[in-house]
């Protein structure tokens, strides 16, 4: 049974992405990231020297800002600060920096579904932009479970309201990335085909959620080649501009 998109697109289709670093002049970093109307601005400050409570003298510490549109920040932020704080804290190399603190902000711009995903690209692109240390790239998804059980890639607001669940995805990107050869290895292990973060919301069975992943890391691949075609596209634009 196939499922009808109001915008025309498959199951497995991502909506539109657009990306574009170096686009704030006070952070050390910045990015912003747009999937199709949903767009996020991240923003990095440091690595600042340790001055708080939860820094280690031996690792690095990140935390994350979140700052809705409009309105206060609620409960569903401080999840979405929390989780986008461990998912940077794996894919960041926590040794080089010790004792210090590097700040993610993230400034939601416009929210049209699959928001969380969006804010970690975002957030991502923008510690490149600053030179943050990192293992790997990452890049993020939403799938969404629908009533009939088809799984929805990339839901826009409205199809989110109609999902009986959904899942948050986080991948390592592809080896086909833009960091230097081994640099996907983690601790000896090559981690091209794990999963960095996993959030689920609503019911769903152990094979649902295993369909989320397959479908959720086949899609990766295109966000994987947008990632290192920006990117690469940035480094000839900085190597023209020098």
């Amino acid at each position: 049974m196939e499922i009808d998109r109001e915008d025309g697109r498959t199951p497995n289709q991502l909506r539109p992405l657009a990306c574009s670093r170096n686009i704030l002049h006070r952070p050390h970093g910045s990015a912003s990231w747009s999937q199709g109307d949903t767009k996020v601005l991240a923003a990095v400050y440091g690595p600042k020297a340790g001055t708080k409570k939860n820094e280690n003298a031996e690792k690095a510490c990140f935390e994350v800002i979140w700052k809705p549109k409009t309105g206060q920040i609620g409960k569903v932020e401080k999840e979405y600060e929390m989780i986008l704080k461990r998912t940077i804290q794996s894919i960041c190399v926590l040794t080089v920096n010790p004792n210090t603190t590097t700040s993610v902000i993230i400034q939601v711009v416009h929210d049209d579904g699959s928001l969380l995903p969006c804010a970690i690209n975002a957030a991502c692109a923008a510690l490149v932009d600053a030179g943050i240390p990192m293992k790997h790239l990452a890049v993020a998804i939403c799938c969404c479970l629908a009533d009939n059980g088809y799984v929805v890639l990339d839901p826009n607001k409205l199809e989110e309201k109609k999902m009986s669940a959904f899942a948050y995805l986080v991948f390592p990107n592809t080896t086909l990335s833009v960091l230097p050869e081994g640099s996907l290895v983690a601790e000896g292990e090559p981690v091209e085909h794990g999963i960095i973060t996993s959030v689920t919301h609503g019911v769903m069975s152990v094979d649902d959620y295993f369909l989320c992943v397959e479908n959720g890391r086949a899609a990766t691949a295109s966000l994987s080649a947008f990632f290192r075609k920006n990117f690469q596209q940035s480094q000839r634009d900085s190597s023209k501009a020098g």
